[in-house]
């Protein structure tokens, strides 16, 4: 996750330049409906943030966005039927810190190009992740935990949706800094890891706050820290790690637009204002606040520097820990 700054210097970014775009001569485009890649199954915080902004957009514009869910391979099957479409606006891509991930984690073997394949246009919003721990685990705050695992090496537990998910990462980047004794349970989903946390067969679970904070409120499980430098909506109840007594580290997952690679730079302006104006809505605004997203809509430069940053961040989780793909 970037300083909260960013999101608010992204907005601005993309605003200021509103008028440019609008004034720019239109494309005949689109000439048919819009197809929207969704690398994952419906219902997950990716897939809700997607269809809020695209319906957003539709309704702004009066074009029609067709959502197609194409989960697999972490994501890989939906990128890469993305990214081998014709550049020709017709075609765009939701991906999350995985496809920052796989860069590294699956180097060399993808069908594609994570950078060189995609136009990026807009970084939508970011959601901090939440750590979480079990009833059982006898820890108060981050401080604790870090001194509990360190008694008690090899028995402290964290689950995850699966190897290189932004969850994994973040605690793999806690315990590289922290100096935590932890091992990592992945599973098939944040749902199976949860069951198992409120059941006290594992110790510590981290995710978004909109999968998490229901559970937490319902004194289910407990929540010691959100990854961020500040507090996030959705769980302003929740310390930073910082205050918690832990290493002031941020690790999140985010949502970003692309396009395939040589797809007309006013198609992408374009989209990406769009795209800028309904997340800078209020009603959209309060909709990700609900879900624990802080808002962005920044210009697709700003997209493609943070995704560069991203992947070279997780590069050096990944190899400093010895992630490998499954």
């Amino acid at each position: 996750m970037r300083p909260v700054n960013f999101a608010k210097r992204a907005a601005l970014a993309v605003l200021l330049t509103l008028p440019a775009w609008g004034h720019a001569q239109a494309p005949a485009w689109p000439t048919k409906p819009i197809k929207w890649i969704i690398p994952y199954t419906p219902g997950g915080i990716t897939d809700n943030a997607t269809r809020m902004v695209v319906q957003k957009v539709q309704e702004q514009t009066g074009w029609t966005i067709v959502v197609e869910n194409k989960p697999g391979a972490n994501s890989i099957l939906g990128a890469d039927i993305a990214a081998r479409s014709a550049p020709d606006g017709h075609t765009f891509l939701t991906v999350i810190g995985a496809h920052a991930a796989n860069a590294t984690l699956y180097a060399g073997r993808l069908p594609y190009d994570p950078v060189k394949s995609f136009a990026p246009v807009s970084l939508v919003g970011i959601a901090p992740l939440v750590m979480t721990v079990s009833n059982t685990l006898p820890v108060k705050d981050v401080k604790e935990l870090i001194a509990y695992s360190k008694a008690n090496p090899g028995k402290v537990a964290f689950g995850s949706s699966g190897v290189g998910a932004a969850a994994h990462l973040t605690q793999e980047l806690f315990k590289q800094v922290s100096g935590a004794d932890m091992v990592h349970v992945p599973y098939k989903g944040t749902a199976p890891a949860l069951n198992d946390l409120m059941g006290g067969n594992l110790q510590i679970l981290t995710d978004t706050a909109s999968a998490l904070m229901p559970h937490v409120r319902s004194g289910k499980i407990k929540a010691l820290a959100v990854f961020s430098n500040k507090r996030v909506p959705g769980a302003t109840e929740v310390p930073t790690i910082a205050e918690a007594g832990g290493p002031a580290i941020e690790g999140s997952t985010w949502v970003l637009f692309l396009a395939p690679s040589a797809t007309p730079k006013d198609i992408v302006n374009r989209m990406s204002m769009e795209t800028a104006k309904a997340i800078n809505s209020p009603e959209m605004r309060a909709k990700f606040e609900a879900l624990g997203i802080e808002s962005v809509g920044s210009s697709p430069e700003q997209a493609g520097k943070f995704l560069d940053e991203e992947i070279v961040k997780w590069a050096k989780v990944i190899n400093a820990a010895g992630v490998k793909a499954d």
